[in-house]
């Protein structure tokens, strides 16, 4: 059975059970408080899209094939040291291993840049639409990447018998513990290589999954069934993890959910203030009751080619991959 059929079925049953989009929603919507003053009014304005709308990229896995590869980066199937080792841009690494391949073992730090450069594209031609559309997908792609399970081919833990460790560290921790979180991150930070950012990123969350696969499985060995229990939740009664063995392993990881789900608050908001920036900073507030004619899209985005055409032409190599 395929990752992607595998992960549907899992998120089938999380989406049954009542568990699953919690935190990315969080995210988003704590993201928008990071933004500086010429973002933030707009991005309020419309702060409950961006938090729903966090949870589109999972929902079209049951629809699009090509979607699932975005969420992921099995870096042990490159061997030792593959997070030092793959190249930092994508027509490098097609170059390199084939895009069939690439795709066969997941793109996110890759994805990340892309949906990056769709934002700005979407601020250069000032549509509020996509502006809106593109910072939520980015935003649950940057905080996918702040999962150290989202960076093995061991993800649900499925090869060391740990199976459906992934909504128990991405979901029912957060669901249990977050409100004793503290969410305050500054404000966003301008980011001058957001591909390089973003594999700093897959490199700093890799470090962690040791010890969220070690620290499970010990706690494991000494709880056994007993670290299940049934929850009622609306109609549907569900086996998860219980409280008390929740609470023994987010106290082993010392931090590690809260640390995470900071850090992908700041990265998202830089993120989106980067792709402002990079695309002239455009009055955003200007566009809050703003819908533009599709001829005045279409103009902008002519526009939009002919500078980046102008651009490709004095560019160094990695910016010329855009």
């Amino acid at each position: 059975m395929s990752r992607t059929i595998k992960f549907i079925l899992c998120l089938a049953s999380l989406i049954i059970g009542g568990w699953g989009f919690f935190s990315h929603r969080k995210i988003n919507r704590l993201a928008v408080f990071t933004l500086p003053a010429e973002m933030i009014t707009f991005y309020k304005k419309n702060i409950q899209y961006i938090e729903e709308a966090a949870v589109n990229p999972d929902r079209r896995r049951y629809i699009i094939p090509e979607e699932a590869p975005r969420h992921y980066i099995d870096l042990d199937d490159y061997g030792d040291s593959a997070v030092n080792r793959l190249p930092r841009y994508w027509k490098e690494a097609v170059e390199k291993f084939g895009e069939d391949s690439l795709q066969a073992h997941g793109i996110l730090p890759w994805n990340i840049f892309r949906v990056y450069h769709q934002l700005k594209d979407a601020f250069f031609v000032r549509d509020p639409t996509k502006i809106l559309r593109f910072s939520a997908d980015l935003g649950h792609y940057i905080a996918d990447a702040h999962v150290p399970l989202h960076t093995t081919k061991n993800y649900d833990g499925q090869l060391t018998g740990q199976n459906g460790i992934h909504a128990f560290w991405e979901s029912r921790l957060p669901e249990l513990f977050s409100g004793d979180f503290d969410f305050f991150t500054g404000k966003a930070k301008y980011i001058s290589n957001v591909q390089l950012a973003a594999w700093k990123i897959i490199y700093e969350t890799h470090q962690s999954l040791d010890s969220v696969l070690l620290f499970e499985k010990q706690l494991a060995t000494k709880w056994g069934d007993k670290k299940f229990n049934f929850e009622t939740n609306g109609r549907q009664t569900v086996k998860v993890f219980s409280a008390s063995y929740s609470k023994e392993y987010h106290q082993m990881l010392s931090g590690m959910v809260e640390r995470r789900m900071r850090a992908s608050v700041l990265m998202i908001g830089s993120i989106w203030y980067s792709a402002w920036v990079d695309a002239g900073q455009p009055d955003l507030k200007s566009l809050i009751d703003y819908k533009p004619s599709e001829e005045e899209i279409k103009m902008r985005e002519e526009d939009l080619r002919k500078w980046k055409e102008e651009k490709k032409l004095s560019a160094r190599p990695h910016e010329a991959q855009e």
